[in-house]
């Protein structure tokens, strides 16, 4: 049976990397998908001409937890009124099941579908659970995930191409440094102290510096004399990790079950005011496994570094492969549209 299913949440890359595998799916599998994020963050910039929705709606909406008094109550009020607008959505479009990916753009088609009573679900990437998430699942379906907080554990719905390049790192001639699009300035630091030495060791370097970080950290390879494929942001991101065997980056969900999937070990650096700190247990939930290495920006530390680096990557490399399994979307789905 045709539905029309709403995909809502975002924010950042990670929850949008989700929701973009997910209206992926839908869409092949001949269903209409709405999509309904916010006017903040990166929402508009990813599904505002999407060729895969039916429609996209951007709210005006933004996070709550953050804000002073004042603030919290016009966030409050914004998303109240966002969530009766949710509900004519619904209406208008006969929607019959919402998918909640997370993150502060979900809050009202998330309430809206619990006031409504539609068929209601979450996909928490995260091995501790967000705000939105913990209140809005004690009514869902279910919640899916990769982690302890799942009702049914699923495989993370990594794209089908990481899948497809998977293979087993076993020399280190490649490193990426990821800071995201926005850049990390504790990963520019380290990358460019660390660099002459990767650079007498005959390492190629790959950098995702950031949009506003870009320019200085270039300038900074051209001072070392040190040639580096250093960019701010691409939509060719795939490409460049394909090319890596070891990462040092951030520990959102999704970096880390990409590197997974293409069987790339790590130095995680998690980022320190991420909510409830779950960039720090995404990481130790791979290096606890000893599959990698996790240091705090703080204390990033070349000698162990250079450590990790001298590892047995290929032992790492094939125990990473086997934590992920390419079904995840079609297994949580299956759920979904059987319901």
């Amino acid at each position: 049976m045709k539905n029309t299913i709403v995909i809502t949440g975002g924010g950042t890359g990670g929850h949008l990397s989700i929701a973009k595998v997910l209206i992926n799916r839908l869409h092949d599998l001949g269903h209409d998908v709405i999509f309904i994020g916010s006017t903040k963050g990166a929402d508009q910039d990813w599904f505002k001409d999407y060729s895969k929705l039916q429609k996209s709606y951007f709210l005006d909406t933004k996070g709550v937890v953050n804000q002073k008094f004042i603030g919290k109550f016009i966030s409050l009020l914004n998303i109240l009124k966002a969530t009766l607008k949710c509900i004519n959505i619904f209406k208008k479009h006969n929607v019959t099941k919402v998918i909640s990916v997370g993150g502060f753009s979900a809050s009202p088609a998330s309430f809206a579908a619990l006031l409504i009573r539609k068929d209601f679900y979450i996909h928490e990437q995260n091995s501790v659970m967000g705000k939105l998430n913990k209140i809005s699942s004690k009514w869902a379906k279910e919640v899916f995930g990769s982690y302890s907080n799942a009702t049914i554990k699923v495989d993370y719905p990594v794209s089908k191409i990481f899948f497809d390049n998977q293979k087993i790192r076993e020399d280190v001639k490649t490193i990426i440094f990821l800071g995201g699009s926005q850049g990390s300035v504790a990963i520019n630091n380290f990358a460019i102290k660390v660099a002459p030495k990767l650079s007498q060791l005959g390492i190629n370097i790959i950098h995702q510096a950031g949009k506003n970080n870009v320019d200085n950290v270039i300038k900074e390879y051209k001072k070392l004399n040190i040639e580096v494929d250093c960019f701010g942001f691409t939509s060719e991101l795939f490409e460049k990790l394909n090319k890596a065997d070891i990462a040092v980056c951030r520990s959102g969900a999704g970096t880390v079950w990409e590197l997974c999937a293409l069987g790339i070990p790590a130095l995680y650096v998690p980022y320190p005011y991420a909510a409830a700190n779950h960039q720090y247990y995404n990481a130790k939930s791979i290096t606890d496994l000893d599959l990698g290495i996790l240091l705090e920006q703080d204390n990033l530390n070349e000698n162990l570094f250079f450590e990790f680096m001298k590892s047995d990557i290929k032992s790492k490399s094939e125990g990473l492969i086997k934590l992920i399994k390419p079904n995840g979307i079609d297994n949580m789905l299956d759920i979904i549209l059987k319901n």
